[in-house]
């Protein structure tokens, strides 16, 4: 036989583009359409019906950047229409291949009710199914034309990315706006013929299969009348029948297919638009539940549910309906799809508690799963956190970016770092917005490593980011890849019926063990450092205004514990953690948005805590103390004089002197305080910094050495950092000035002013106080590069196989040398308050107060000796989306902590996060609750949710080893449970000589309920 295969691909492509796809509606007639442009942001539905409408002609320009426009859309359907599926399909002008991130519409019926969204891939609104003719249509159309942020892929900034800088010029031109009649026969010929096309192009050239579909479709593109397409589609389906009717192989692989619609809770848009996006998508998604009854959607984020339930009620019972029939299926547990990596630990906990009590206060579901798609990686601790959570399952797909080495499992076992382990999936079609396309079935089946040993996979499918989800042809798709010979199998069903199937059948699958590091996307450690330090400081101050507020509930006779308050502020940090806010991978009116409401927070939470303080009685001036740790250190007073105190862990003292330690002195450039020796250089640089216990220099080489990189990643600026930023790089060596600032027996502290670059200064304070080996750098930066990466440098005379780096409830290794392609990838590492390097017998920690990114390496000096050096990641200046990220003022502290164990780390860390308080107070109530016993550290202290007065507390192994001690309270002790995250009672927990007695495994979260007498 002779190969007919290009001329029949040919033939049948155009045949489908040019011919069947144009004939898919055989009928259409223009609205009247009428335009009013809503004046700055979005206006209710009220607003918009009674204002006055102009008329508008296609082919107009309509839409100012980030703005509204109403359109109101009249017609009637014409009595000859009558028995036919008749529907509205407006084009507003779409632009670009993304169906997200440009102009999306919600289609209203005149008494307010929202029908359905409009999107580049959606773009019909149903009218009647079949038509009775003479029926009149009135439409109002809430339009927004969002900017088009990802045009041309990123290439160059844009000033699109705020309203203040977006201009007003129209982004779009309205097509067409028209009542249609679907040829329903015409449109299944259309995806008949795609389904078969595509397949035919994945199949081998030397497979029977592709050559059989393509000479089915040559004999079936026969009968099609050009003339008459509608007329002889039936026809042509029927011809079609035999090449869809083969059934799959008895080994194919199974897809379980989920609808999806992944909606960015704000990255290219704002917070204010992802409400109007959530809301049309998910008036497409219930659209859709009516009319297939075998779909499903799997829907995460209870924080884009709860706005819906706020600004969409209809739309919200729509959802409440399709989640009682069993089509739309709440996942993920987690109020927003959070970053993985930088939420401290007591976030990540909050991130379930919150949206699990959401998804089981309004539907009576507890979800089983993690969904977490697109986060940039995820810490070693989310197994145990996942599954105190009451959690089954994780999911992600991210980890399928990676530039460097190619993950080896598909279905597995995640353990963490404490040994807890959670059935794992990736799919292995590479996209959490899959359509079945034939490209994407064969990339599921060639990708999915565990062939052999297991015989599935999941795919979410849909459009999302305002693409409107899931559509009808996604779901003709389905059923047609249902079973059919060549292709895997599609069944669409709930993900926890996939894990629940994918589990029995591979129990014993592989292990990962550690974090899910992305080998990508490593700048989100460090863009858009002021937001990143507002969720640090948020988190901390949480912290404070919970404790002090459980204290003053238990010891102040009327105080009321602000249970609503702080369930708001908490929501407000949640939200914030988003994948693309926290990472500092969005547009610039996203960041400025984040930063005055992390101010507000900051506001309202120093408000509390003064509240709760206040509650306790008015006295003298006394020192709090929110860390978990007793600490002994200076603190200044009202008038900024400094004070050596000793405060109990999360208690109260006088502010007044404990007993001196030897005092600091400053000779020249040198700082010492008895424990450490600090030389400051001419150059700004630490020259030396000598351990005055262990006797013993900690540097190899000037440390606090500022370095300036080019960094310019190949492609996604604002989330990438490519290695070779460390080949071109300016060393900060010219101090315009170093002076001593403070002298005095408590505190030593030397300044140091550096100008660079684009008029960028640096201050920084380098300060020794009496009784501590810390050395605190403080810093105040007002940066105005571009296109570069501040790094601050601490090489220092340890050889350290690895470095441990604190995450959440505890910390992981990496090693510091670069054997492998794995730990090579690994350049630029993320961690939270410290990192820790050590040899036996010797540690150094650096601390920080809100910087995450950071790099370890080392080197082998020419005496033998071994350099390993920090380097902190200060700052970075990338320019897309958000062309001034970065640009401005930034204070932050990190330090030096000499002769650090892991547990010193672990103190320091927290000291410097929560710093001591000093108000007025009358007494000193005992510290709500105290642990005894090395490594056990409490994380949180707090009234129970459900307001019954309890107290919970939440602690963990910090160490990294077991532990075994009491956890004493300041109130008499009825009883104690442990409970999940959820605060729902697990056992009895025991107590003896009124303690409560601890054993932990390493890196065990334990949270206790406390019965009060």
């Amino acid at each position: 036989m002779h190969d007919e295969s290009r001329r029949i691909e040919e033939r049948v492509q155009r045949l489908h583009d040019q011919r069947i796809k144009t004939a898919v509606y055989a009928a259409t007639l223009p609205f009247e359409v009428e335009a009013w442009q809503a004046p700055g942001e979005p206006v209710p539905f009220e607003e918009a019906a009674a204002a006055s409408y102009e008329p508008f002609a296609m082919g107009t320009p309509w839409g100012p950047p980030w703005g509204t426009t109403w359109f109101r859309m009249r017609g009637q359907v014409p009595a000859e229409w009558a028995g036919r599926r008749v529907e509205a399909v407006i084009d507003l002008g779409f632009v670009g291949d993304w169906p997200g991130n440009q102009a999306e519409a919600l289609v209203h019926l005149t008494d307010g009710t929202p029908l359905k969204a409009v999107n580049p891939l959606n773009q019909y609104v149903a009218i009647a199914n079949p038509a009775q003719g003479g029926e009149t249509v009135d439409y109002l159309v809430e339009a927004a034309s969002n900017p088009d942020i990802l045009a041309d892929n990123f290439s160059r900034p844009t000033p699109l990315g705020d309203k203040l800088t977006a201009g007003d010029k129209p982004l779009y031109t309205f097509r067409s706006a028209d009542i249609a009649v679907l040829d329903e026969e015409v449109w299944h010929l259309d995806l008949d013929v795609q389904v078969l096309r595509e397949l035919m192009l994945e199949l081998g050239e030397h497979d029977p299969r592709r050559h059989e579909i393509a000479h089915a479709l040559d004999r079936a593109m026969d009968l099609l009348d050009l003339d008459d397409v509608s007329g002889s589609a039936a026809a042509v389906r029927e011809a079609l029948k035999p090449a869809l009717s083969r059934p799959a192989h008895a080994s194919a692989h199974t897809i379980s297919g989920v609808g999806h619609a992944h909606i960015d809770s704000a990255w290219l848009w704002p917070i204010r638009e992802t409400k109007r996006k959530t809301s049309r998508t998910f008036s497409n998604v219930t659209s859709l539940a009516d009319e297939y009854d075998d779909f499903i959607f799997a829907c995460s984020q209870a924080q884009q549910y709860e706005w819906v339930r706020d600004h969409y009620p209809k739309v919200w019972a729509r959802i409440q309906e399709s989640v009682k029939n069993g089509q739309w299926a709440p996942v993920g547990g987690m109020w927003v799809e959070s970053d993985g990596n930088l939420p401290g630990g007591e976030a990540v906990a909050r991130q379930f508690v919150h949206g699990k009590r959401f998804f089981m206060d309004h539907f009576g579901i507890e979800t089983k799963g993690v969904w977490l798609p697109d986060s940039f990686g995820y810490n070693a601790a989310y197994p145990q956190i996942a599954k105190l959570a009451g959690n089954e399952w994780f999911l992600t797909q991210k980890i399928s970016w990676n530039q460097t080495n190619r993950f080896p499992h598909h279905t597995f076992w995640w353990e963490g770092i404490d040994g807890t382990r959670i059935f794992t999936h990736f799919p292995p079609v590479d996209t959490y917005n899959a359509r079945f396309s034939g490209e994407e079935m064969s990339r599921a089946v060639r990708n999915y490593s565990e062939k052999g040993g297991a015989s599935r996979s999941l795919a979410p499918f849909g459009w999302g980011d305002g693409g409107g989800g899931p559509t009808r042809e996604i779901m003709e798709r389905a059923r047609r890849l249902a079973d059919l010979e060549g292709s895997a199998k599609v069944v669409v069903e709930h993900p926890d019926e996939f894990f629940a199937k994918a589990r029995e059948e591979y129990p014993d699958a592989p292990v990962w063990v550690g974090e899910l590091y992305l080998e990508l996307h490593r700048a989100t450690y460090t863009s858009q450092a002021r937001t990143k330090q507002g969720n640090r400081r948020s988190e901390h101050l949480l912290r404070e205004a919970e404790l002090w507020a459980t204290t003053a509930a238990l010891h102040a006779p009327g105080y009321s514990y602000p249970y609503e308050k702080l369930d708001r502020l908490w929501k407000t940090v949640l939200l914030h953690q988003f994948h693309d806010i926290l990472p500092g991978s969005s547009i610039a009116w996203v960041h400025r948005e984040a930063e005055a409401e992390y101010a507000r927070v900051a506001r309202e939470l120093h408000a509390l805590t003064s509240e709760a303080v206040a509650a306790l009685g008015a006295g003298a001036p006394r020192v709090f103390n929110t860390s978990p740790y007793d600490r002994a250190e200076v603190v200044r007073s009202a008038d900024g004089t400094p004070v050596y105190v000793e405060v109990p862990a999360s208690g109260s003292a006088p502010l007044a002197d404990a007993a001196p330690p030897q005092p600091v002195t400053v000779d020249g450039r040198v700082l010492d305080n008895g424990l450490v020796r600090v030389e400051v250089a001419e150059n700004g640089t630490l020259s030396s910094v000598r351990d005055l216990r262990a006797g013993r220099e900690v540097l190899a080489e000037p440390g606090n050495l500022l370095r300036l990189h080019t960094d310019l990643p190949n492609y996604w600026d604002a989330w990438d950092i490519d290695k070779h930023y460390k080949n071109r790089y300016t060393d900060l060596l010219d101090a315009s000035s170093v002076t001593v600032v403070e002298q005095d027996p408590l505190v030593g502290a030397i300044r140091v002013e550096r100008s660079f670059g684009k008029g960028s200064t640096i201050t920084q304070t380098i300060s020794v106080r009496a009784g501590s080996p810390r050395i605190d750098i403080e810093t105040d930066i007002d940066w105005h590069e571009t296109e570069k990466i501040l790094k601050a440098a601490f090489p220092v005379d340890i050889r350290a196989p690895h470095s441990s780096a604190e995450i959440q409830f505890g910390h992981i290794q990496r090693p510091t040398h670069t054997n492998t392609s794995w730990e090579s990838a690994r350049f630029e590492v993320s961690g939270h308050r410290w990192v820790h390097l050590a040899e036996p017998g010797y540690g150094v920690a650096v601390i920080n107060d809100s910087t995450y990114g950071h790099d370890v390496s080392r080197t082998v000096r020419e005496d033998g000796g071994t350099t390993t050096t920090v380097r902190l990641s200060l700052v970075r200046a990338p320019r897309i989306p958000d062309p001034e990220a970065d640009q401005g003022r930034h204070r932050f502290t990190y330090a030096l902590l000499p002769g650090a164990t892991v547990e010193d780390a672990v103190a320091e860390g927290y000291a410097l996060n929560l710093p001591l308080r000093v108000a007025d107070a009358a007494g000193a109530p005992e510290p709500v609750v105290s642990a005894e016993g090395e490594g056990i550290t409490v994380e949180a202290v707090k009234l129970a949710d459900d307001a019954s007065g309890d107290v919970v507390v939440r602690l963990y192994e910090s160490r990294g080893g077991r532990a075994t001690g009491t956890l004493r309270t300041g109130f008499p002790l009825a009883g104690a449970q442990i409970t999940d995250l959820l605060e729902r009672p697990l056992e009895d927990a025991e107590i003896t000589d009124g303690a409560v007695a601890l054993t932990l495994r390493p890196f065990q979260i334990l949270t206790l309920r406390l019965r009060r007498s």
